[in-house]
């Protein structure tokens, strides 16, 4: 299954740098929110 442009991305919740979990269903009640994927961001190779 997967996403096309303007859909409703699914509510899921992710880990940043200093461990601390951000929930997308919470994260948009305070204003509009950006995804960025970058494959591979700070790994070797």
């Amino acid at each position: 299954m997967g996403l096309t442009v303007g859909d409703v991305a699914p509510d899921f919740t992710a880990v940043d740098v200093d461990g601390e979990p951000h929930t997308l269903s919470t994260m948009v009640t305070r204003g509009k929110v950006i995804l960025a994927f970058f494959p591979k961001a700070f790994t070797p190779g």
